[in-house]
C-alpha cells in the first residue's frame, strides 16, 4: 500500500478491520441505512492507524498553502473518535499542537477541554475520523471562531454523507474515501424493513 492509499484500499482496510459493515442500521436520530462506519475499530490497530494518518497527513500537504506553514497550525478535533486521528495527524505533519472539544452530555454545547484555550488568531486545522451528518463539525467551526481562531482546513478519513449533509463553501476540504451509503428518513420508508430484514440500533 502506498502512503497516500486508494480509495478501494482504504475501504479494504476497514473492511478487515471489522470497522465497515454492511446490514441494516437505525441511527439515533432515526435515520436508516445499510452501512455502519466505526473507524476507531480499525485505529485500534497500529499498522492502520499509521497508514490512514500519513494518507491524510498526505492530502493536506498537497495544498501549497497549507503546506507553507504547517508547523505553525493546531488540530482541532472532536472527542472522542476524533482523537486517535487528530494525535495521528498532528505527528504525521508535526503540526504545533492538538485541542479538543467535549461535551458532559448531548443537550450541552462542545466546549474545549479545561485548560485548553486558543490563541487568538492561531490557524486551525478541523479533524475528525468521518463527515457524516456535519453537526459536530460546524458546532466545533463555531466553537473555534467564537475562540478567535481562523479554520483553514478540514480533513477526515471518511466522507459518508446523507441527503441533509451540509457542505462547507470555499474552505479546502480533504478525505480519504467517500463512501455512499443508502439512507432512508425512518421506519416508514425504509426498505430494509418493508423486506424485515433485522435493524441493529447504534449509538452513533
Amino acid at each position: 500500500m502506498q502512503l497516500l492509499p486508494t480509495q478501494a484500499e482504504v475501504v479494504a482496510l476497514l473492511r478487515e478491520a471489522g470497522a465497515l459493515r454492511d446490514g441494516h442500521f437505525e441511527y439515533p436520530d432515526g435515520m436508516h441505512s445499510n452501512e455502519y462506519l466505526q473507524i476507531p475499530l480499525a485505529f485500534r490497530h497500529y499498522q492502520n492507524a499509521r497508514t490512514l494518518s500519513v494518507g491524510l497527513s498526505r492530502m493536506l500537504r498537497s495544498n501549497p498553502e497549507l503546506r507553507a506553514n504547517i508547523s505553525q497550525f493546531s488540530i482541532v478535533a472532536p472527542a472522542t473518535g476524533g482523537l486517535p486521528v487528530a494525535f495521528g495527524v498532528c505527528e504525521a505533519l508535526r503540526a504545533h499542537q492538538v485541542y479538543w472539544a467535549e461535551r458532559e452530555n448531548e443537550n450541552e454545547p462542545q466546549r474545549f477541554r479545561q485548560y485548553l484555550e486558543l490563541k487568538k488568531g492561531e490557524k486551525v486545522l478541523l479533524v475528525d475520523d468521518i463527515l457524516r451528518t456535519g453537526k459536530k463539525i460546524i458546532e466545533l467551526k463555531k466553537l473555534v471562531e467564537s475562540s478567535g481562531g481562523e479554520v483553514v482546513g478540514l480533513a477526515v478519513v471518511i466522507y459518508q454523507p446523507n441527503p441533509t449533509t451540509p457542505t462547507f463553501g470555499s474552505l479546502p476540504f480533504y478525505y480519504l474515501a467517500k463512501l455512499d451509503a443508502t439512507y432512508y428518513k425512518d421506519s416508514s420508508t425504509c426498505d430494509l424493513c418493508k423486506h424485515g430484514v433485522p435493524v441493529d440500533k447504534v449509538w452513533i
